[in-house]
């Protein structure tokens, strides 16, 4: 057992900072005098410790010392073999995991509800995805999580498939039931692959649905500033060594991460690690009780619904995540992207995204109840401002594009430019999405149908982010030529 309250890196880099080193090295700042303003805002601190790496703080393209160190209580503490501290996001370890699992020309099952990061990695090693249908929800116009059943008609039809990818928790909150499902994937000899962006907490709380690591996957890739209170863009990879190399896991991340990584963002990450391992439990226990309150609280406002526990057993939803606050407002004719806005605009309150029903609160390790009273005041207020003077509320179908050709065939295809009212039909040669979450409503080389130029025109007219196209306004979409 290692000593979970030690911080191997967050205490070098202090140690750095006492000895007050004179800096010819980079970054230029030289400990913030050259950025002056800057420091004078935030703080000497925070500019002395953005440094470049050095004997005493360790490499993180080579750890031999304090990162290692650092990575080793991290995979301790998520129950892992192997843990590499990630500075580029999970949208970087995503990638590290399917090009660890795949390669060219190799087949990965995945649901159609992944986060653009995934169907990017299989640009770059030319994978073949094979999607499972998530368990689309009428009422909440959201996709869930996948079922054994959906996983084993997409391995039945694709034997040769090398591994699988799975959410856990989607955005929303849904989970499946991910031991039964990573024991068949093991059965039939799949890499399990799981993202769990939305679900560092998972592991420190058993009254949370089973993590990546506890139900035995071989890899996990965990966004602790989303929900486990480190830096904006800090992450972590976990990796399980039965079926995967560590060796070979840490020359992909090399290949592709950055060389000048930010002491902040690990620091940060080796600070919430010790957080979650010896005050996990506690901090959590508040928060579901926090969430529980909220939820509560929200169901009693007219035209409001704020989905729970209770749905577990839905198609699609084996387990909730209570801390996903999913509020719907279409029965005040308020779609989620304007709920989104009045409340940023009016009540200065921001909601972690909107879609076409719901706003989506995400509380964490930083939240208490004197921010929920504020939403739930808010929510009341808006109740009384739009229940009387209700808006017929447009439902949109949703349903998937169909795959035609894959995502680097696509990506690399010949395209041409044309109108969104025109490429009804067309083989789309870009990625549309809405962001956040970043789950592409047609991605490269899916046949675009009336549902994705119905949202997109959703999006469009509710002032939603649309991402991911050349055309800023989507006016025009790219098509694969004819």
């Amino acid at each position: 057992m290692l000593d979970q309250n030690k911080t191997p890196v967050f205490t070098a880099m202090k140690a750095y900072r006492d000895k007050k080193v004179i800096p010819f090295d980079v970054p230029g700042h030289k400990h913030g005098r050259g950025l002056r303003e800057y420091a004078a805002y935030f703080g000497d601190a925070m500019l002395e410790l953005d440094v470049n790496s050095m004997k005493p703080l360790d490499f993180l393209g080579n750890p031999i010392s304090v990162i290692k160190e650092s990575e080793d209580l991290l995979a301790e503490a998520f129950g892992a073999d192997r843990g590499y501290f990630i500075v580029n996001g999970t949208s970087f370890a995503v990638q590290v995991m399917i090009m660890t699992a795949v390669g060219e020309g190799d087949k990965i099952i995945l649901p159609r509800n992944v986060h653009k990061s995934a169907i990017n990695s299989l640009i770059l090693c030319g994978a073949t995805p094979v999607y499972m249908s998530p368990e689309i929800d009428e009422e909440m116009g959201v996709s869930h999580n996948i079922t054994l059943e959906s996983l084993t008609k997409a391995y039945e039809a694709h034997p040769d498939a090398k591994a699988a990818f799975i959410i856990n928790p989607t955005y929303y909150g849904a989970v499946c039931d991910l031991k039964e499902i990573v024991d068949y994937c093991h059965e039939k000899g799949l890499l399990v692959l799981i993202d769990e962006a939305h679900g560092t907490h998972f592991h420190f709380n058993d009254a949370f649905p089973l993590s990546g690591m506890q139900a035995g996957a071989d890899m996990s890739s965990v966004s602790l500033h989303k929900t486990g209170g480190s830096l904006t863009q800090s992450s972590a990879l976990l990796v399980n060594t039965t079926r995967v190399d560590g060796r070979y896991v840490r020359k992909v991340i090399n290949m592709m991460q950055t060389t000048s990584p930010s002491y902040l963002l690990m620091g940060s990450l080796d600070v919430a690690r010790k957080m979650l391992a010896t005050e996990g439990k506690v901090i959590l226990d508040h928060i579901l009780e926090v969430a529980e309150y909220a939820r509560t609280e929200i169901n009693k406002i007219p035209g409001c619904y704020a989905i729970g526990i209770e749905s577990e057993g839905r198609p699609g939803i084996f387990a909730f995540d209570p801390t996903k606050l999913s509020v719907t407002t279409r029965d005040m004719g308020l779609n989620g992207m304007e709920l989104y806005d009045i409340l940023r605009d009016e009540y200065n309150i921001q909601m972690e995204t909107g879609d076409v029903y719901n706003s989506l609160a995400i509380l964490s390790v930083g939240d208490d109840y004197d921010h929920v009273d504020l939403l739930i005041e808010a929510l009341n207020d808006i109740s009384k401002r739009f229940m009387d003077k209700r808006i017929d509320y447009k439902k949109i179908d949703l349903h998937y594009p169909e795959v035609i050709i894959s995502p680097r065939d696509a990506f690399y295809a010949e395209k041409e430019m044309i109108a969104l009212e025109d490429t009804l039909g067309r083989i789309s040669g870009e990625s549309l999405m809405s962001y956040p979450p970043g789950i592409p409503v047609v991605s490269y080389g899916e046949r675009i149908n009336e549902s994705v130029i119905e949202q997109i025109k959703l999006f469009k007219s509710s002032h939603g982010i649309v991402t991911g196209m050349e055309d800023p306004n989507a006016d025009f979409i790219k098509v694969i030529k004819e």
